[in-house]
């Protein structure tokens, strides 16, 4: 499978745990996610990559009618714990045909979950096929700057234009954890954004939310001067 979340299985309630109050994701990527948003409420939304639902319950609690899925069934276990058994989750591959009708949204979240995949081209044409005209994919990647200049304090500094994949292994909670995503610049991101029939609409690079800096004042001036993550709002043609 082109997404490697098995990786999920193993740690799910461990990430979910770390989810909720980590610097990257509460105070960084969901903030920004729910930012450019905007208002919601009575929007169709698809959270594509839910993980444990931390962004599918804020969108729900704003009166959004949110749909979700993730290929990690763990995760998916720990998303129901959340939100209920009436809520509308799937295990599902952002790789393969998706279980949704056409034009069943009028928004898709994919929060941090293109950088798993090797090849976007058939991901976005599920996106865009599940969206109605008009509707918006607001996504956000790993930022590729962010990925070089860490590669490059780690050995030779790497060719941006390079399109390659990496692993990063670190400890969550006490527990050893590994991930792989793929890097791409870019322009390989735009380009496969307008090839897939998406106009974008916004780039956006956020800071961190300020309640961060007294909660993380070490970590704080560094995520405030150099983004980690890249976010694209784009509006399906």
């Amino acid at each position: 499978m082109a997404q490697e979340t098995s990786g999920y299985d193993a740690f799910a309630g461990t990430y979910a745990a770390e989810n909720e109050t980590s610097l990257m994701n509460a105070y960084y990527e969901r903030p920004a996610a729910l930012a450019l948003a905007g208002d919601v409420p009575g929007r169709r939304i698809l959270d594509a990559g839910c993980g444990s639902g931390p962004l599918f319950a804020a969108l729900r609690d704003r009166g959004a009618v949110v749909s979700g899925f993730d290929q990690s069934a763990g995760m998916v276990d720990q998303a129901r714990k959340r939100l209920g058994d009436d809520a509308d989750l799937r295990v599902a591959d952002l790789a393969d045909p998706l279980p949704f009708p056409d034009d069943a949204f009028d928004d898709v979240m994919a929060s941090l979950v293109l950088h798993y995949l090797a090849d976007w081209k058939p991901a976005l044409a599920e996106l865009h096929r599940v969206l109605r005209t008009g509707g918006r994919l607001i996504a956000s990647v790993n930022h590729p700057m962010m990925v070089n200049l860490t590669h490059r304090a780690e050995g030779p500094r790497p060719d941006y234009f390079e399109r390659y994949t990496w692993t990063d292994e670190f400890v969550l909670q006490g527990r050893p954890c590994r991930m792989t995503f793929w890097n791409k610049p870019l322009h390989a991101m735009t380009d496969a954004f307008t090839e897939a029939g998406f106009r974008i609409s916004v780039i956006h690079e956020p800071h961190p939310t300020p309640e961060a800096r007294e909660v993380y004042p070490d970590d704080f001036p560094i995520l405030d001067t150099f983004p980690t993550f890249l976010f694209f709002v784009l509006e399906a043609g």
